[in-house]
């Protein structure tokens, strides 16, 4: 522990499994308080309690903007202030191009675009009165290049990914960094369904595919080995920090080379299908 984040006051949305948990608990060592919100109470209450007492929990649906402006005043009610927002709550949606419904894009851009802009709304009067602060969203490559997740959730995550390079101009004069990271070929629930799907399964059976994932993924980028919500953490801990002060409008990829191999062989994409 460096205490990079000593001091600092933290918000993360789906912070009760994969990138967020591992980003959570990562911030707490560091130093942060941190505030995780969720749907799931029994995750969200055992993960809190299990980080310790500078962690706590906040039932939350960042579909809905009255649960994230609970959220952000809930944070800022207890704790005094508001430093870091990560806004990481995401999942698979969209269906196959002809079969698309309205239903689905609302819901596409409820669930990834909305509630980061959202978020930072409410964000942005508590960091201005604390002379500044930091604002992560969480995007992804599937934004950058073809075949990297349904036409609908790409095309969401390359909105998102403009949002905070345009989000991060107009909060510079305030102090207030926005940043975005582009998670590539990480293994999490979202390639079985999500965390929605991954709480009804056993722990084996969670493992089961977790293992089968990292199999596959590993031979899908040049490394050859799996990115993990560790790897993502330690991006946001970088944007979060001091090292990153001079970061903003920036999307940091974090794919182990993936968005650089243009012309990899068919047999190396690995889609949501393959693990299902």
């Amino acid at each position: 522990m460096s205490d990079r984040l000593k001091g600092k006051v933290a918000l993360i949305t789906g912070g009760t499994s994969g990138i967020g948990a591992a980003t959570a608990e990562l911030f707490i060592k560091e130093g942060a308080t941190v505030v995780i919100t969720g749907r799931s109470v029994e995750k969200g209450q055992g993960l809190a309690e299990s980080l310790g007492p500078n962690a706590s929990y906040r039932e939350a649906d960042v579909m809905e903007e009255a649960a994230i402006a609970d959220c952000i005043g809930y944070t800022t009610s207890t704790h005094g202030k508001l430093d870091i927002l990560f806004n990481n709550a995401g999942g698979p949606v969209g269906a196959p191009l002809e079969q698309l419904t309205q239903e689905h894009i609302d819901y596409g851009v409820k669930l990834l675009l909305s509630s980061a802009m959202l978020g930072t709304k409410h964000a942005v009067a508590p960091m201005k009165a604390n002379g500044g602060g930091c604002i992560i969203n969480n995007s992804s490559i599937a934004g950058l290049r073809y075949r990297q997740g349904d036409f609908l959730y790409s095309a969401l995550k390359a909105a998102l990914t403009h949002y905070t390079r345009m989000s991060g101009i107009e909060l510079g004069e305030h102090h207030i960094r926005v940043n975005s990271i582009s998670p590539g070929a990480i293994a999490t629930p979202i390639f079985w369904g999500g965390s929605q799907r991954a709480n009804t399964l056993s722990d084996e059976e969670n493992g089961r595919k977790m293992n089968k994932l990292q199999q596959s993924l590993a031979r899908s980028v040049p490394l050859l080995k799996t990115g993990v919500a560790e790897d993502i953490a330690e991006a946001a801990l970088y944007l979060a920090s001091d090292a990153g002060r001079f970061v903003t409008c920036h999307d940091l990829v974090v794919d182990g080379g993936r968005t650089s191999m243009f012309h990899e062989p068919s047999q190396r994409l690995v889609t949501a299908k393959d693990h299902q």
